[in-house]
């Protein structure tokens, strides 16, 4: 009898091994090669401070070219932010995934990010993003963004004028982050005065140090202070959003003052209206999303000319063609923007050297196969602008400063990216390009500058900045 208790004991066992040999066999059976070489480093931390710490250093860069010099310059796995990676690399890798956007790959972000941003509807960032995608269009269509090209212009001004003119020297960075901050605060939320836009602005800076971070909720950490900015920047928008409602109901206020005011007043498919929290929500991330890039952008450029006075000549003598063109007080207008071809030219390779957006992650729908190894289901992918931008095969003398890159029909598919591609293209690149060219309008009309400190340090966190803000110099034009 025991004999045969054993027997089944054994038979079961065996069973239970080829029913797991079987599914095993079976999940791997969309998966004929092995996975990319690399190496994922310490556990549960993974390589995720190494990849911090470069950017901490002032070169993200070294994190990817390291492993694609020693694993594949194609694609190497790695573990990220608490998740099992791969980086694809190049204009293939990216031309791969931006094709295959919501078919073998969809967006992911980081658990720092869903807990920074926590919605009131319990959905992630990643469907939050979606809905966000299907509402923005109507804000940002041309004929729309040509209404905003004279606010931005006559806030541009204002900005000049309080916190540069008859000023010997500037810290460019945060003044950067004021620009840009304004301008979104004004198109989204009609906050213009300058006391409430620095009321808003405060906890921004500190929620975007810690939105890409080891989520570690401990006092003193990056991610607890982004978490705390985050509820209290929340708090003041229900204010807005709660006064805004009282305005709209009164008839003070038009559905179409701004996007607050398009949110509150438009029902879903099924006839109902967001929540107070839902639109602070959204505005949040658009607030983030609508200044964060292009103050680092902005910062860059005065970085760049500064370094290049050939350039800034260039530059100079195109906004002064348009300064010459434009009665006293007349505001840009969208043929003014057409006309600054070669400035954007600049932008674009100030882009390109100092991409915002380093890079971006997806997460993998199923199991597939890119240039011989396995991606399993449920892998994060991450993509670097800098594999293409600073890859010589993209981009001869990559490390050179050269705006006729972007001349004709400028760089090769999939190979200039600082805006992402394909359906997750940017939604606001746009808008964007309205507010550099504004600011590089406005600064070059009325100065030269020089850096006050030649060697100043970048750090990436998660944008490039300058360590010490971009102090520089500032010399005026004479009437």
């Amino acid at each position: 009898m025991e004999f045969f208790y054993v027997s089944l004991l054994c038979l079961f066992l065996l069973l239970v091994t080829l029913s797991l040999h079987f599914l095993f066999y079976k999940s791997r059976s969309a998966l004929s090669g092995p996975l990319p070489p690399g190496k994922t480093g310490w556990p549960m931390v993974g390589e995720s401070l190494e990849f911090l710490s470069c950017g901490w250093k002032g070169h993200p860069e070294k994190f990817v070219f390291d492993r694609m010099a020693k694993y594949s310059s194609h694609v190497f796995k790695t573990h990220l932010l608490g998740e099992k990676a791969a980086v694809f690399c190049g204009a293939p890798g990216n031309k791969f995934l931006f094709s295959n956007e919501n078919k073998l790959v969809q967006a992911w972000w980081p658990a720092s990010v869903d807990k920074v941003f926590p919605s009131s509807t319990q959905t992630s960032s990643k469907e939050e993003a979606i809905k966000m995608r299907k509402m923005l269009p109507n804000f940002l269509k041309p004929e729309a963004l040509q209404r905003y090209i004279g606010i931005m212009d006559h806030i541009a001004g204002r900005h000049f004028s309080s916190g540069w003119e008859n000023k010997d020297q500037v810290k460019v960075f945060p003044l950067c982050k004021n620009y840009t901050f304004w301008i979104a605060s004004r198109l989204f939320v009609s906050v213009e005065e300058p006391t409430e836009v620095a009321k808003l602005l405060e906890p921004f800076n500190v929620l975007a140090s810690g939105l890409i971070s080891v989520p570690i909720d401990l006092p003193g950490t990056p991610f607890n202070r982004a978490v705390k900015a985050s509820n209290q920047i929340r708090k003041m928008l229900v204010a807005l959003i709660k006064q805004r409602k009282v305005d709209l109901a009164e008839g003070k206020a038009s559905p179409t003052k701004d996007i607050m005011s398009h949110m509150l007043t438009t029902s879903d498919e099924n006839g109902k209206f967001m929540h107070e929290l839902d639109v602070a929500d959204k505005i949040l991330g658009l607030l983030i999303g609508g200044h964060d890039t292009a103050s680092s952008a902005c910062t860059f450029v005065i970085k760049f000319l500064a370094e290049l006075p050939e350039i800034y000549e260039g530059v100079y003598k195109e906004q002064m063609e348009i300064v010459k063109s434009k009665a006293p007080g007349e505001l840009l207008n969208w043929d003014d923007i057409q006309k600054m071809k070669y400035s954007w030219n600049v932008a674009c390779e100030v882009l390109r050297l100092a991409p915002p957006l380093q890079g971006a992650f997806r997460e993998a729908l199923a199991d597939f196969m890119y240039n011989g190894f396995s991606i399993p289901k449920g892998w994060k992918i991450y993509w670097s602008a800098n594999t293409t931008h600073r890859n010589p095969e993209c981009f001869p003398e990559p490390q050179k400063f050269d705006p006729s890159r972007f001349e004709g029909s400028g760089p090769a598919p999939y190979t200039f990216v600082p805006f992402g591609g394909g359906p997750r293209m940017c939604p606001g690149k746009e808008y964007a390009r309205l507010e550099i060219l504004v600011f590089i309008h406005h600064v070059v009309k009325r100065f030269r500058w020089e850096k006050i400190i030649p060697d100043e340090k970048i750090v990436v966190d998660p944008m490039p900045i300058p360590a010490k803000g971009l102090p520089v110099r500032l010399f005026p034009h004479k009437a």
